[in-house]
């Protein structure tokens, strides 16, 4: 990881789309202004930044002389900033906090590319100046999941911890270790994943849980046993464990409800992971984020038609996996359970 102090200022000048400010030099290895940063087909810059693994902040100084809408993504479709308006001539400075880390998305995915991505997009793109700075002593955010929660690699698929990164401010980075198709078991033993997350908690690190999804033949009593280890093995580290009960199925009853073993992952041993996640946090005395009940009202609320934007019913007509909208409204509630049980500071949310 780099010690010393990198600055990069990436400033624009895209026919009137960005903002236009002189090319400025950076006092680090990674050359000078646009040398970094390409126009996009989308009015837009993709930026790359040749840094090693680990923590950094970003700031962009956002607008230009006609008003704007920017957003920025980076590494494997994280949403980091979500869209930010601005007014004619107005200048509004905004900073985050980046995992990069190799592989950059699912630890058992395509690598992808070293160093670090980012994107600036939205429906009018204005940006004046991209400053990437090591941020090494930033406490991480760690997601252990399935493919609801992954950076999903390509659309429509969309993972909620994808979209968490937009709720917080710089000071904390989200570290996205969840990976398709894992269960308890297979998240356990398979060396790519919780021993990685594991080596890498530090004290005070909240780390969220949610496995249930691939269970489908796991017994009650080694499902909780494999969650405890989790919990334990988080706690040895120093780490602050979090349990999360899984995302629900859209998959209604013929009265409107999701009230059916599919839709609240009951499995096929008859196994409630849901209320086992429950029982045995209340058991460990570990914090809940209750995400099926919260899912489960949402979806309901909708209704049937209208819910399907949450999920790629339309496009893949898969009811489990989250489109852009869905993840970006779980995202949403995850961070609110977060806020609200000071699981993460105050301090560090948008």
């Amino acid at each position: 990881m780099m010690r010393r102090t990198v600055l990069v200022v990436a400033s624009a000048a895209l026919a009137g789309v960005l903002a236009a400010a002189p090319a400025a030099h950076a006092d680090g290895p990674l050359g000078q202004g646009l040398d970094h940063c390409v126009p996009t087909a989308a009015e837009g810059l993709a930026c790359h930044f040749d840094v090693a693994p680990g923590t950094y902040d970003v700031t962009v100084t956002l607008g230009g002389e006609t008003a704007g809408a920017t957003a920025v993504s980076g590494e494997t479709r994280r949403a980091l900033l979500a869209e930010t308006v601005t007014g004619a001539g107005e200048r509004v400075r905004r900073s985050f906090t980046v995992d990069v880390r190799d592989p950059e998305g699912e630890p058992t995915g395509a690598v992808g590319s070293p160093g670090l991505d980012l994107v600036v997009g939205g429906a009018a793109p204005r940006v004046t100046s991209v400053r990437i700075t090591p941020a090494p002593a930033a406490p991480r955010l760690f997601l252990v999941g399935d493919s609801t929660v992954c950076d999903q690699p390509a659309g429509p698929y969309t993972g909620w911890g994808q979209m968490l990164p937009a709720h917080l401010r710089r000071g904390i980075a989200v570290a996205n270790h969840a990976d398709s198709g894992e269960s308890t078991v297979t998240f356990l033993a398979d060396p790519a994943l919780f021993d990685r997350v594991e080596a890498a908690i530090r004290p005070g690190d909240p780390v969220l849980i949610q496995l249930a999804h691939n269970d489908k033949q796991t017994d009650a009593a080694t499902y909780r046993a494999n969650l405890t280890t989790l919990v334990e093995r988080v706690r040895a580290r120093g780490g602050e464990p979090v349990l999360v009960t899984p995302v629900v199925r859209r998959w209604f009853s013929a009265d409107g409800t999701l009230n059916n073993g599919i839709a609240l992952l009951v499995n096929g041993l008859g196994v409630d992971h849901p209320a086992e996640i429950r029982a045995l946090a209340a058991e460990l005395g570990t914090p809940l984020i209750d995400l099926t009940a919260l899912t489960k009202a949402r979806v309901e609320e909708l209704g049937p038609e209208a819910s399907k934007a949450l999920y790629l019913t339309a496009e893949k007509r898969d009811n489990t996996h989250t489109s852009v909208r869905g993840a970006t409204e779980y995202a949403a509630l995850v961070a609110g359970e977060l806020r609200a049980r000071g699981i993460v500071p105050e301090h560090l949310f948008r």
